[in-house]
């Protein structure tokens, strides 16, 4: 029986997975976490074989969480559940560890092949994200500026286009305020921004964030 951990800040998206999974004989869920912070709790509690994780949530994120999670047990199994399918999120998160990828509009038995497969051993990227990675890697570049941040600057950009404060980020991400105002520095100059609002645009020009409301896309 392979044991799943949902992870996601809508609870009615872990009431659809958890109704899907329900449906197959070789899948439990062991529990649900509605954050980042949460899923760490909650991991290290009850134990999953495999996580279903999702990116943009209050707190440290998906990203963060996924590094954290992996960092505490390499040998769980990490599959992100997204709405993103653009850079910087697939590149990024496979970067942390992330053991497959999956989109919000995978048809349901993907979800069930993905842990199948992943908690055998093996790694699943849904078609459209790997033909785009494959693409990038023949190109050596997708277009986006976000492909050059590293993961520590991607997930500080994250949480500032989110709306969170330098001194909220140092403390979630456990970090001096000076070290995030270095991060912040280093990434303005890779995008060749200066300030927080031009930050929001370009984000905005590349799919980052939602044009309309200036914050992240629907949740994912």
């Amino acid at each position: 029986m392979i044991g799943v951990l949902l992870v996601d800040d809508h609870k009615l998206v872990r009431t659809g997975v958890r109704l899907i999974l329900e449906e197959t004989s070789d899948v439990r869920i062991v529990g649900e976490a509605g954050s980042g912070e949460e899923a760490i709790e909650q991991s290290r509690a009850l134990k999953p074989d495999v996580v279903l994780m999702d990116v943009s949530m209050p707190g440290i994120g998906g990203l963060e969480a996924t590094r954290k999670l992996l960092a505490r047990n390499p040998s769980l199994k990490v599959i992100i559940v997204s709405v993103h399918a653009t850079e910087p999120y697939p590149l990024r998160l496979l970067e942390a560890g992330a053991h497959g990828y999956l989109t919000k509009d995978c048809a349901a038995d993907e979800i069930v092949t993905a842990i199948r497969r992943v908690h055998a051993g093996e790694r699943y990227i849904t078609a459209a994200i790997a033909q785009q990675l494959a693409l990038s890697a023949v190109s050596g570049s997708n277009g986006s500026p976000f492909e050059q941040l590293s993961q520590r600057e991607t997930q500080v950009m994250l949480m500032i286009t989110g709306g969170q404060s330098p001194q909220t980020i140092a403390n979630r991400l456990h970090l001096s305020p000076k070290t995030v105002s270095t991060y912040r520095t280093r990434l303005f100059q890779k995008l060749a921004v200066s300030n927080d609002v031009e930050l929001m645009r370009l984000a905005m020009r590349y799919g980052v964030i939602e044009e309309k409301t200036g914050t992240h896309p629907p949740r994912g």
